[in-house]
């Protein structure tokens, strides 16, 4: 009996393990377009100061709720030591407000999490974006020097990109939330976050090229 249930939902696990390994290169995608814009991307040194990472490729905006918004993409921390980057573990945003969206139906969306108190927060299994954590638009540019007394104090940096336009953006009201079924179809089993973003799961095959972006333009020498 086990056995014809094992075969029965294999194709299922197969497919959500696709289906993460797509959100995967499109979140390094997006990353490394960014980051190639120059003048026009997220500041080279701030990424290097940010303790984490949310990346959410593709956010639809309307559909089955009025005005609403949904997304599904992932985060990943640092290691303790400062360098390199954990293996992700995947996140969900709803609702909110994301400016910048000229009209399209989807955005690229990157929260760089820039102290302990913003990672706190990302290990619970939800919270609210500019309430349990403060979050400011993010500056762009080569450099930080943009930066307002806001943007210093904010736990979180919002940016978005939508159409081809990119930018600081002043995210509220939004939630962000623990994917589980993500993180199984990925890691092919259930798992801790926190030991997962602490640094102590390997990083899938399918998730190498996006902690070497992050490597790439964070700042900082890798391990």
């Amino acid at each position: 009996m086990l056995k014809k249930l094992t075969i029965l939902l294999l194709p299922a696990l197969l497919f959500a393990g696709q289906e993460e390994d797509a959100r995967l290169g499109a979140a390094t995608e997006t990353l490394t377009e960014i980051m190639a814009a120059g003048d026009k991307s997220i500041p080279q040194d701030l990424l290097g100061k940010a303790q984490c990472t949310v990346i959410i490729p593709g956010m639809k905006k309307g559909g089955f709720i009025f005005g609403g918004k949904y997304g599904r993409g992932w985060a990943l921390c640092r290691h303790a030591s400062g360098q390199g980057w954990t293996a992700p573990v995947g996140v969900r945003v709803e609702g909110g407000s994301f400016g910048l969206q000229i009209g399209g139906s989807e955005s690229d969306i990157i929260l760089l999490v820039m102290n302990k108190k913003g990672m706190d927060q990302l290990l619970k299994s939800q919270f609210s974006l500019g309430g349990e954590a403060s979050v400011a638009a993010g500056p762009v540019g080569r450099d930080a020097s943009a930066m307002t007394d806001a943007t210093m104090r904010a736990e979180i940096l919002s940016y978005s990109r939508s159409r081809g336009v990119f930018g600081g953006v002043a995210l509220q009201g939004g939630t962000l939330r623990a994917d589980d079924e993500a993180d199984k179809g990925l890691y092919g089993k259930d798992i801790e976050r926190k030991s997962v973003l602490d640094g102590q799961a390997a990083t899938p095959k399918a998730a190498v090229p996006l902690v070497a972006a992050l490597n790439k333009y964070s700042g900082r020498h890798t391990k």
